[in-house]
C-alpha cells in the first residue's frame, strides 16, 4: 500500500493527564526522581519514559517528534528551537575537520551562509553545485565527502531535486543524503525516495500560523540518539531546544496540515496558470513549463498538489518593490519573509532571504533582482485574489 503521510498523523492518539483530547503540556524545566539510581540511569540514557531536564527532552517535544517522524516515515525525530537549529547540528554531527559537503547551490540563505562562511572555520569545506544535474553532483564528490545536501524544492528558485537519483549516488559513495523538505511537507516524502535525514523548519507550513519558530530532524533512531548524546551530541550540546508550550502548539496545528496544503497548492496552481497566461515569467512545479515538472510529478503524493510556493519575475527590484507595496496596501497579503501563513506572503529574495548569497553567485544561479517569491495563502475566493493582483500589476506597469 502506498505510504499515506497524513494517515500516519491521523492514527496517533494521545490523552492528556486528566483525559484531555490534547496531551498535557510538560511545563517544567526539570524533573524529580524517587531514587538517585533512576536519575543516573536517565542521564546515561538507560531509563525509558523518564525525564531529567528539558534541554534533553520533554514529553511535549517527544509527542511532536513522534508525529513528525510518522509523517516522514522515519524511525523517530528530534524537534529543535528553529529550522537552523535543526540543520546546523546535523551537519556538525556528521562532519569533522577535513571533511567535505556537496550542496545544492540554491538553498535557504541561512544554510548557505553557514556552509559558505561558518563551517570553513572548522575546516569543513562545501562545493555548491546545480543539484538538478546528477553528473555534476557526482563529479563534485571527493574522498573526504560525507554529505549530499539539498532542498526537495529549493529556496527561492523552486528547483526540484531528483531525490531517488541523489539517494543512489549517496549509497554508491557511502554518503548521507540530507533533504530539507520545508517547502513541500506531505507533497513529497523524501524518506520514501531514499533520503537518510529529513529536515523541516516547523516555522513555515507545518505550523502555519507564523507565531512560532521551530525545526525538526527526522531520521533513524541511531542517528537521533547520536544527536541527543550527552557527551558528543550536537543537538544536546548546542542546546537548540524547542519550548514545550511551542511544541504543543505546533502539534495541534499539524493535525490540519493536510487540509491546508491542499488549499495552498490549489490556490498556487490557479495563480501560476493565470500569471503565465498573462505573459509573466512564472515558475511553479505544477506548470508543464517547469523544467522538473515531470520529475516532481513522479515523486509527489498527488492529493497534496505541487505546493504553495511560486515566483514571478517583474524585471527590476524597483518594480518588484512597487508591486509588493501596492499588493500589501490592497490587503492581498504581506510584504514579509517566511512562508506557510494563511495570508499570502511575498518578498524579493535577492535582497532578503537570499541576501547572504553574493550578487555574482545570485546571477550565476539565475536569482534576478526582479524576482518575487510568493507563499500563496488559503484564500477561499482565489479568482477574486487574481483579479485584484492583476489590477495591481497593471497599475505599476508590470502588465
Amino acid at each position: 500500500m502506498k505510504f499515506k503521510p497524513a494517515n500516519k498523523i491521523q492514527d496517533l492518539q494521545y490523552f492528556g493527564e486528566f483525559g484531555g483530547v490534547n496531551p498535557s503540556i510538560s511545563d517544567s524545566s526539570t524533573y524529580t526522581f524517587l531514587s538517585a539510581k533512576t536519575m543516573f540511569d536517565t542521564f546515561e540514557g538507560n531509563a525509558d519514559g523518564c525525564y531529567l531536564y528539558s534541554r534533553h527532552s520533554t514529553p511535549s517535544n517527544l509527542y511532536l517528534g513522534e508525529a513528525l517522524a510518522e509523517m516522514e516515515g522515519t524511525e523517530t525525530a528530534n524537534v529543535t528551537a528553529s529550522g537552523m537549529g535543526a540543520i546546523t547540528p546535523v551537519l556538525l554531527q556528521l562532519c569533522a575537520a577535513g571533511d567535505h559537503i556537496v550542496s545544492s547551490r540554491t538553498i535557504y540563505g541561512g544554510t548557505y551562509a553557514f556552509l559558505k562562511n561558518f563551517t570553513p572555520k572548522l575546516n569543513i569545506a562545501t562545493t555548491f553545485v546545480d543539484i538538478t544535474k546528477l553528473d555534476v553532483v557526482e563529479a563534485a564528490i571527493t574522498k573526504t565527502t560525507k554529505i549530499l545536501y539539498c532542498e526537495s524544492v529549493s529556496n527561492p528558485l523552486l528547483e526540484v531535486a531528483d531525490i531517488k537519483g541523489l539517494a543512489a549516488l549517496a549509497k554508491k559513495y557511502g554518503l548521507k543524503l540530507i533533504v530539507d523538505n520545508t517547502f513541500s511537507p506531505l507533497s513529497i516524502t523524501p524518506g520514501e525516495l531514499g533520503a537518510d535525514i529529513i529536515i523541516h523548519s516547523l516555522t513555515k507550513f507545518i505550523n502555519g500560523s507564523s507565531d512560532t519558530v521551530g525545526g525538526v530532524v527526522c531520521a533513524s533512531q541511531e542517528f537521533i540518539d547520536d544527536l541527543r548524546n550527552v557527551n558528543d551530541g550536537a543537538c544536546m550540546l548546542l542546546g537548540s531546544t524547542l519550548d514545550s508550550l511551542r511544541a504543543s502548539s505546533v502539534l495541534k496545528n499539524l493535525r490540519t496540515l493536510h487540509i491546508r496544503m491542499k488549499q495552498h497548492s490549489k490556490n498556487a496552481m490557479y495563480l501560476a496558470e493565470k500569471f503565465e497566461s498573462e505573459g509573466l515569467k512564472t515558475v511553479y512545479p505544477g506548470l508543464v513549463s517547469h523544467p522538473s515538472h515531470e520529475l516532481f510529478t513522479t515523486m509527489m503524493n498527488e492529493e497534496y498538489g505541487y505546493g504553495g510556493m511560486l515566483t514571478i519575475d517583474v524585471g527590476s527590484l524597483a518594480k518588484a518593490n512597487e508591486l509588493m507595496e501596492l499588493m500589501q496596501h490592497k490587503n492581498l497579503g504581506y510584504l514579509a519573509v517566511s512562508l506557510g501563513f494563511y495570508k499570502t506572503l511575498f518578498s524579493a529574495p535577492g535582497t532578503s532571504t537570499s541576501s547572504e548569497i553574493p550578487e555574482e553567485e545570485q546571477q550565476q544561479m539565475g536569482l534576478t533582482d526582479g524576482l518575487i517569491r510568493f507563499s500563496i495563502g488559503l484564500d477561499n475566493d482565489i479568482e477574486r485574489t487574481f483579479d485584484m493582483m492583476k489590477s495591481c500589476m497593471k497599475e505599476v506597469g508590470v502588465l
